[in-house]
């Protein structure tokens, strides 16, 4: 059952900087189809994930002669050494920390690439892999949970002993035969902490979401982002980290294991008023190592407007005014059109006036009724305060 190349492997995996590594079989994963099913029928499910459910429950259907799974886990840093300095008139948007550093897709294939280079020096016979992160087939947490890596929470992310769920995780198919590792039992207990800490009640409490509804995937959409959903977001641009940042395995851990994981500040908290007319090529050089680029600059854009909103930033008027003005995209239009809601009042009639025009002459039926909505929050805060004014 090749224990001692088992051993060997597990020796290099350390060498190679891989944190954790785990071995499972390649049986179908029954458990899943139930639940994937009922995902896709609920239409719980975010669009991003693999579409055909068969070949993310066997095995079989996406490589030949599947014998064992081995995953392996990475840890990464939950906190920024060396944050921006605050500075008045300076606001700052927020990637979560999944999406600080080297795009973590590179980083595990990396890692990937040398173990399997490594293993068929190893071997007297060729054997065959199948390497995957999370764009693969299989669903990475299950294969992880198998494996013995730890154990999936009820927020639906994987849980290590080690390194709470500050982990990204990759596995590797092959039709090599591995004694495989006892799984890790569920360790949540009665705990719901993540489950009442979500803003937009996406957790379901026993390990699946309503990806539609979960903050993450809200700030990957391209078009406008549902109102139910902006003033949740805050300033957190891309991702969202809150039911992590609740989970008691989090707590104190931050690990910094890696160099090409290391945040640079700069750009996991970037300033928001640049990045509303940031180039093209600009974009790419600055942020094109994060996975969070991975949409475009768009989805940022129109996260930086709503985070300026949030913020309730008066000095970013003119900024907002001119996307309003200029920019080609309708949702940009509307979404700046929000923002301005969020600021503006009574006394800003030019800003009213500016926003009246713009429906006027708004072409996109969306934008337009995003900016005719801003005008009507703008001139009932006027009215609300004439009332408590006479009260």
């Amino acid at each position: 059952m090749n224990e001692l190349l088992k051993e060997k492997i597990i020796k290099k995996s350390i060498e190679i900087g891989i944190d954790k590594i785990g071995f499972a079989n390649a049986e179908p994963f029954y458990d899943l189809e139930e639940k994937l099913i009922k995902q896709q029928e609920k239409n719980h499910h975010s669009g991003f994930e693999h579409k055909n459910i068969p070949e993310r429950i066997y095995p079989e259907k996406i490589f030949d002669d599947p014998r064992s799974i081995i995953s392996i886990a990475l840890a990464y840093p939950s906190k920024i050494p060396n944050p921006p300095k605050r500075e008045k008139g300076v606001r700052r948007g927020e990637f979560a920390r999944a999406s600080w550093g080297i795009d973590y897709h590179t980083i595990l294939r990396d890692r990937m690439d040398q173990l399997i280079e490594y293993i068929q020096s190893e071997l007297e016979e060729p054997a065959s892999f199948k390497p995957m992160v999370d764009t693969g087939e299989l669903v990475d947490v299950a294969v992880a949970e198998r494996a013995g890596i730890g154990f999936i929470g009820r927020n639906g992310l994987l849980v290590t002993e080690e390194f709470g769920t500050y982990v990204y995780i990759g596995e590797i198919i092959t039709d090599i035969q591995f004694v495989p590792d006892p799984k890790v039992p569920f360790g949540c207990g009665d705990c719901m902490r993540c489950v009442s800490a979500c803003p937009t009640d996406a957790l379901l409490g026993d390990g699946r979401m309503n990806a539609n509804k979960c903050l993450s995937y809200q700030t990957q959409t391209k078009g406008f982002m549902k109102e139910e959903y902006r003033q949740q977001m805050g300033h957190v641009i891309y991702g969202c980290d809150i039911c992590q940042l609740s989970c008691p395995y989090n707590k104190g851990i931050d690990f910094h294991l890696h160099e090409e994981m290391e945040p640079d500040p700069d750009k996991v908290m970037p300033e928001l008023k640049p990045l509303l007319t940031i180039k093209n090529r600009d974009f790419k050089e600055k942020f094109g190592s994060l996975s969070g680029s991975w949409r475009g600059k768009k989805p940022l854009q129109r996260n930086a407007l709503i985070a300026l909103g949030n913020y309730r930033d008066r000095s970013a008027v003119p900024d907002l005014l001119r996307c309003l003005d200029q920019d080609p995209r309708p949702v940009i239009r509307g979404t700046a059109a929000w923002a301005l809601s969020k600021i503006a009042t009574s006394e800003d009639e030019a800003v009213i006036e500016f926003l009246e025009q713009a429906a006027i002459q708004e072409v996109d039926d969306e934008a337009k009724e995003e900016i005719t909505q801003a005008v009507t929050i703008i001139l009932t805060k006027t009215l609300r305060k004439n009332k408590r004014n006479r009260g």
